[in-house]
């Protein structure tokens, strides 16, 4: 119990509710009795709540839902679309001759002429869908996956267009994308945060990317590592504390929980007080949940072999696959892994292939463990997966052999939950610069993912500032083609 000494009283002294003196033993009665009371009265709506299953009045869900969670593989930089999942057969054909349209009105730097792709494309699975050669091990998965070849957005700039895919917005501080993911739906799993993110970039957007804006304080990010360093740094820091035992721990959050009710009944802004104790309970909570599920050594010899952990190129990223997985698995409602690094990234204006090969073999044997993975666990069928970048590339050069940034036509994929797989989605011009058939914004991707998840876009708002406010802002449509 934490005492305020007056030097004019020999007499110890506590806080009341009205913040002044009273006794040790009214204020241990308060305490003691109080939290007494409010355990009790967690435990009884907690049964309430079991009691009335899908019967409750407070169902997040404003319809049935497909997925349960999300995983997003944010590819930072940029991939090439017409490099990877959208074969332009007259691109090759054209090579080195001046593009027959205009360009964009609004370019990030010059361009030249048509650049033919550098790899080979071949047709996969039963739906004969053709995959670059820089995605061997994807490719045996089209089966499972909708590629969005038609999406586009409205920024050219790495900073913006980060913002817009993450956040729905290029100009303004919003809410990312999980933590609204997060404020519809909350966690399956109490002693873990809704919304994590591995190895985010700090760069471009930053940690706008994975806040919450105004939403509740509750709702943001946990970021577990940074882009910028191997994902076995990717964990929480101070997980455990070994000089004092849980259940002194437990005291002492439970006075300062105390203390800060008597704060917000004296006056004090509610909303932050009320995201600082429920910080206090997660991380009490988590201590003992985290360390389990990070703990990649229980998984068998085979699954580090399948992810790439005993390759010295696959590692990272199949580190931060993996442990994406095992998030899933534990309840975690929206998780984010991002490649990336300080040098490369997939932002090739120049040296494409060198990059490209680089970036694709990093992750490209990861990603297809994941989906194997999900899918051999059940996991895939209330899972979504999320692949892009924050745009694409051009298909005329920039320089000798790059590719300038690309806002105006690129691709992503899905898989999982209902998506309809071994389809491609959408389509570009014929050599893959502009999306010109079922073209799907970013606002559109945002708005069929919550679909997805069983949240309407529309009505998923919040007031702030005098206006309510949403993911998709005053836009977006679901795209149902995509949805078996």
């Amino acid at each position: 119990m934490a005492i305020l000494n007056d030097s004019r009283n020999e007499q110890p002294m506590t806080i009341s509710e009205e913040i002044g003196p009273v006794s040790r033993r009214c204020a241990l009665k308060n305490s003691a009795i109080g939290f007494g009371w409010l355990a009790a009265s967690a435990l009884m709506q907690q049964m309430q709540a079991s009691e009335a299953g899908s019967q409750t009045l407070h169902s997040p869900f404003h319809f049935a839902p497909r997925a349960k969670r999300v995983i997003f593989m944010f590819m930072k930089g940029g991939p090439s679309q017409v490099d990877t999942f959208d074969y332009k057969p007259q691109l090759n054909k054209d090579d080195g001759k001046p593009l027959p349209f205009d360009k964009p009105r609004v370019q990030f730097a010059a361009t030249g002429n048509l650049l033919a792709s550098p790899w080979r494309f071949r047709q996969y699975g039963e739906s004969g869908i053709p995959v670059s050669s820089l995605f061997p091990h994807v490719a045996r998965h089209v089966d499972d996956i909708c590629f969005l070849n038609s999406v586009y957005g409205t920024n050219a700039a790495h900073g913006g267009a980060a913002l817009k895919l993450h956040t729905g917005s290029d100009t303004f501080v919003r809410p990312g994308m999980g933590a609204w993911v997060n404020y519809g739906l909350g966690t399956e799993n109490e002693n873990l945060p809704g919304f994590i993110t591995i190895c985010p970039t700090l760069a471009h957007g930053g940690v706008n990317n994975w806040g919450s804006a105004f939403l509740p304080a509750e709702c943001q990010g946990v970021p577990l590592g940074v882009a910028s360093q191997p994902s076995t740094n990717a964990h929480v820091k101070y997980i455990s504390n070994p000089r004092i035992s849980s259940g002194v721990q437990r005291t002492q959050l439970d006075l300062m929980s105390r203390l800060n009710q008597l704060h917000q009944r004296a006056g004090s802004e509610e909303s932050i007080l009320d995201a600082r104790i429920k910080s206090f309970e997660l991380a009490f909570r988590m201590q003992s949940e985290m360390p389990r599920v990070q703990d990649l050594s229980k998984e068998t010899a085979e699954t580090h072999e399948m992810y790439g952990l005993n390759d010295k190129v696959t590692v990272d990223f199949g580190r931060q696959c993996l442990m994406a997985r095992r998030f899933a698995e534990a309840g975690v409602r929206f998780i984010q892994v991002t490649h990336s690094d300080t040098n490369v990234q997939w932002d090739q204006h120049s040296d494409l292939k060198v990059g490209h090969e680089k970036n694709a073999a990093e992750v490209d044997r990861p990603i297809a463990a994941l989906i194997q993975d999900l899918k051999q666990r059940g996991l895939l069928q209330d899972t979504l997966l999320l692949w892009g970048g924050e745009f694409g590339r051009t298909p005329v050069a920039q320089g000798r052999n790059g590719r300038d940034h690309n806002p105006d036509g690129f691709t992503m994929w899905m898989a999982g939950c209902g998506v309809r797989g071994g389809m491609r989605y959408g389509a570009t011009d014929e050599y893959g610069f502009y999306a010109v058939e079922n073209k799907m914004h970013i606002h559109d991707v945002h708005a069929t993912m919550l679909h997805l998840l069983g949240l309407d876009h529309l009505k998923l708002t919040y007031r702030y500032a005098g206006r309510d406010f949403r993911l998709t802002d005053v836009a977006g449509n679901v795209h149902s083609a995509v949805i078996g």
